[in-house]
């Protein structure tokens, strides 16, 4: 073979490696970047889910507190807010969701509480109904924290 021929096939070798390699580069950086998006993403709609089941668990909860007659829609509300965690979060999420709900429904059926019995509660801390949850929630973020790199 000529040396000639053997420079032409090396440089040809050569761009090809280097076209495969920045090819290859650059399909590994969009996908990391894609799936970094999502991850964002998802994490925005679980954050804000949980903001909102937050809220009206917490309306909710004082309702049941203060009346023995359920706030039937408020309670749709909870339970459809319920359904999108099955389709979002973690199985932890989802029971911790479930818990507080079934306690809410439970706390409608307790005699009513005065004001002198929630400060109590209070300051005891029985009253923090959503405390499990929101451990179960930051448990959440930080798994995905850690999927995330």
């Amino acid at each position: 073979m000529d040396a000639s021929a053997v420079t032409a096939l090396a440089a040809l070798t050569g761009a090809a490696v280097g076209g495969l390699t920045s090819g290859l580069a650059s399909w590994v950086i969009q996908k990391t970047q894609a799936r970094a998006q999502w991850m964002a993403q998802e994490k925005l709609l679980r954050q804000e889910l949980y903001k909102e089941f937050i809220e009206e668990a917490s309306k909710c909860y004082i309702d049941a507190l203060q009346h023995d007659k359920p706030d039937v829609p408020a309670l749709v509300g909870l339970y459809a807010k319920i359904a999108r965690m099955r389709v979002l979060s973690s199985q932890s999420v989802l029971e911790h969701g479930e818990q507080v709900e079934r306690a809410i429904l439970d706390i409608y059926l307790e005699p009513d509480k005065t004001f002198p019995e929630l400060r109590e509660m209070a300051k005891s801390g029985s009253i923090n109904l959503l405390r499990s949850f929101s451990e179960a929630c930051r448990a959440e973020f930080e798994s995905l924290r850690t999927q995330q790199f």
